[in-house]
């Protein structure tokens, strides 16, 4: 008798770990040598090279051992330090098995990452989220344009090297009856805070020390 590569994923009797450990073998194997997987606190994440990402996406949505259905969200990861700054990050549940996974791609700057929109059409925002916000290129996405900062803003707020206070600051300009660009002025320094509980000790004399002393 033989069994399905549905029911010898899911019929794993080592623990949730075991499962995953299995799919993991099943996917990777599927995928081909460029995907690699790691299993760590109960989750399971696939990483592929950013060319094989809508094949790696199809296999997960339409194989029977996965079933990988419902595209739960698609972020961004900033390391500045790396050549590839970027990881594309994919979250995806199967309802039929109770399953999620994490789908990982590297990119750099000018990697011009594939569209996922036509296997999950719900993939057009959360890409388009991601180009606002990192800079990250799909390529063949359908309308990939800035969702949430505003008309000519400059940068992407969310890449580590953008300053906290951002490059322009807007305001409505009663005379011009229009809203204007200018540069960041800031009212006052930074001030320092010292989250340091009294209790513990600081390094220097809280106010009304003094007077304890004498």
């Amino acid at each position: 008798m033989t069994t399905s590569p549905e029911s010898q994923v899911s019929s794993n009797d080592a623990g949730p770990t075991g499962a995953l450990d299995a799919l993991a073998t099943h996917v990777t194997a599927a995928l081909g040598a460029g995907a690699a997987s790691a299993v760590s606190f109960d989750e399971l994440t696939i990483t592929v090279p950013a060319a094989e990402v809508v094949h790696a996406l199809t296999f997960l949505r339409d194989d029977p051992a996965c079933r990988f259905v419902c595209l739960i969200d698609i972020c961004g990861v900033d390391y500045p330090g790396r050549p590839e700054r970027f990881d594309v990050v994919y979250h995806l549940l199967s309802p039929s098995h109770n399953r999620r996974i994490r789908v990982k791609v590297q990119a750099g700057e000018t990697t011009r990452v594939p569209s996922a929109v036509a296997v999950f059409p719900a993939a057009d925002w959360f890409e388009r989220e991601a180009y606002d916000l990192y800079g990250i290129i799909f390529s063949g996405h359908p309308d990939l344009r800035r969702i949430l900062t505003d008309y000519g803003f400059e940068g992407h707020p969310l890449r580590k090297d953008f300053p906290l206070t951002g490059f322009v600051e807007v305001r409505y300009d009663d005379g011009e009856k229009r809203v204007v660009y200018e540069p960041v002025r800031l009212t006052q320094e930074f001030r320092q805070f010292d989250f340091l509980s009294p209790w513990e000790g600081t390094e220097y004399i809280l106010p009304g020390d003094e007077k304890a002393k004498g």
